[in-house]
């Protein structure tokens, strides 16, 4: 498809709508409907042209739906029926698709402009790494020329198009004069200060403006937290979209008397730092997950520690108190102390609250049990069964109502596989499945001192400070705490973070001050866990590499480090 002249060129002045937009895999009309109401309010604002994110009709990443030729056509067809909105004279639209050319398919940008489709671009760069999967199922276009948009030429390189040199130093070199980018980046900690990096690089060697559109929206354990922004072709900062939020922001570009277009002006949003770029991760996450599933609310244990007490937080924060459901499911081991922290966490939070004793379940399957286990002692058997009795009422009042468990146990213990299958690990979603137990600590505190801009939790101290303060304990059996088995989560957190995000050598986190003993043993932890890994519910990646899409490692696996 061949680049087409507008019929009313843009005289030295460009009026740039970025649209940060929250699609749902999958979701083609409804994708395409947010696609139509953005350029809607980009001509109320004057704009000449709309600039939205990385596979926008079917949202990103669509995995092995691409495989489907029906997904293929609809995207399509939907992209050409956004094309005739343009014969009306307003915005033109930069717009990601799946696209079928010639038996291949591609991860396209279609440039809408006068009633038609004006010409393509195909991704030439196809990330395979981290939780980038894109060989297996698109073809790599070739390396691209600039389009011409209304006598601008423009290059469009496609998200990881832009994470090497190459294809940018081709557009400098075939005329474009400004870069609008595409993209689906997902978040992980630091995410922003990697794309800024990398945007200046390419600034640096093409000598142009580049302009960076990212998508918004948790997909199953990805999130994506937008942050859209652009640089002049002096580095300087153009303009910042907000993270965490949808967003339509215009700017005006002008082309200067040494021929570089420069942007006027435009607004800079202020970024969240870490911590509560972190927060607001695991809320876009889990919300986006409740609701793109279309579950009513969410139902979870209320044990009265603090991983059940942050999940409780972090779900009234992104669905609001109505929607969250929190059991406390006693045995004999529950302390009176745990009873009234969680009561003071569920009213602190304003949820439902109930409780649900589990003596009666447990103690029959130890009837039952009874004459297989005679003989034997008592050990984690009869302590994972009450876990199991927990996991079973809560998929009960789940099936009921509809609701979704939301399972609570952070990095840490699935790391070291301190949870139990069936029990809980139950449920549909783990909002801090990749936190460190001091992470958890840490976000904690955070939270009952500030409330991010955007959340429907209340102000001031959502979870009470006895649950931060007090020895994290799994009250399975008399006098129980976490660091009867495991080291100080200082020590535990450190190690692992070494082994998983790393992948360092036994001598080199000895280097770190280390036992060699204990690396040893939580590397074997590490390991013989995976298969409770695998049966694990998604949830929000935090960190660079979670369990999941990150780090893929054999069930079956004899390899320790011993060197």
């Amino acid at each position: 498809m061949s680049d087409t002249t507008h019929p009313n060129p843009l005289d030295g002045r460009l009026r740039l709508a970025v649209a940060q937009l929250n699609p749902t895999v999958g979701d083609i009309s409804g994708n395409a409907g947010l696609v139509r109401a953005a350029r809607a309010e980009a001509a109320e604002q004057g704009a000449d042209l709309v600039l939205y994110s990385e596979l926008v009709i079917a949202g990103y990443p669509p995995e092995d739906l691409i495989l489907k030729r029906a997904f293929i056509e609809r995207c399509m067809s939907e992209v050409q029926a956004l094309a005739r909105l343009t014969a009306d004279g307003g915005p033109g639209m930069l717009v990601g698709s799946p696209w079928l050319d010639e038996g291949k398919v591609y991860n396209a940008v279609a440039l809408l402009d006068g009633g038609k489709v004006q010409t393509l671009r195909f991704k030439y760069d196809l990330p395979n790494y981290a939780v980038f999967d894109e060989k297996r199922v698109f073809a790599a276009g070739p390396l691209p020329g600039p389009m011409d948009f209304r006598g601008i030429r423009i290059g469009v390189p496609i998200c990881e198009d832009i994470w090497n040199d190459e294809v940018c130093e081709c557009l400098s070199e075939t005329g474009a004069e400004i870069l609008l980018v595409p993209n689906g980046s997902p978040y992980w900690e630091n995410r922003a200060e990697e794309r800024l990096q990398v945007v200046v690089a390419r600034v640096v060697e093409s000598g142009l403006p580049l302009v960076y559109c990212n998508q918004l929206g948790g997909q199953d354990e990805l999130v994506f937290d937008g942050g859209s922004f652009a640089l002049q072709a002096d580095r300087s900062l153009a303009f910042q979209m907000k993270q965490f939020d949808t967003e339509l922001s215009l700017s005006t570009w002008v082309r200067n008397e040494d021929e570089i277009w420069v942007c006027e002006a435009a607004p800079v949003a202020t970024l969240p730092d870490l911590d509560e770029a972190n927060w607001l991760a695991c809320v876009q996450g889990l919300r986006d997950y409740v609701l793109k599933n279309n579950f009513p609310g969410v139902v979870l244990g209320l044990s009265g520690g603090i991983d059940s007490a942050i999940c409780a937080a972090l779900a009234v924060d992104a669905l609001g108190a109505d929607k969250v459901h929190a059991i406390m499911l006693p045995y004999r081991y529950t302390s009176r102390e745990s009873v009234r922290d969680a009561a003071d966490c569920a009213d602190a939070l304003g949820i439902r609250f109930d409780h649900v004793p589990i003596a009666e379940p447990v103690e029959g399957f130890g009837r039952v049990l009874g004459g297989l286990f005679s003989g034997c002692e008592q050990d984690t058997t009869e302590e994972n069964i009450q876990s199991r009795a927990r996991g079973v009422i809560l998929m009960a009042i789940s099936n009921k109502f509809g609701a979704m468990v939301v399972t609570t146990g952070n990095k840490s213990e699935m790391s070291v596989g301190y949870a139990t299958l069936y029990g809980d690990m139950n449920g549909g979603f783990n909002p801090i499945k990749d936190l460190y137990k001091t992470q958890v600590y840490h976000l904690s505190e955070w939270r009952n001192d500030h409330k991010p801009a955007g959340v429907l939790g209340t102000d001031g101290e959502v979870i009470p400070s006895n649950i931060i303060t007090k020895a994290p304990t799994a009250e399975l059996r008399e006098n129980q705490t976490d660091q009867d088995s495991l080291p100080a989560y200082e020590v535990l957190d450190d190690i692992l973070a070494c082994l998983v995000e790393n992948e360092m050598s036994v001598a080199d986190i000895a280097k770190r001050g280390h036992d060699v003993a204990l690396i040893h043993r939580i590397e074997h932890l590490l390991y013989i866990a995976e298969f409770k890994r695998r049966q694990a519910p998604p949830g929000v990646k935090i960190t660079s590499r979670n369990f999941g899409k990150d780090r893929r490692y054999p069930i079956t696996n004899r390899f320790r480090d011993r060197t």
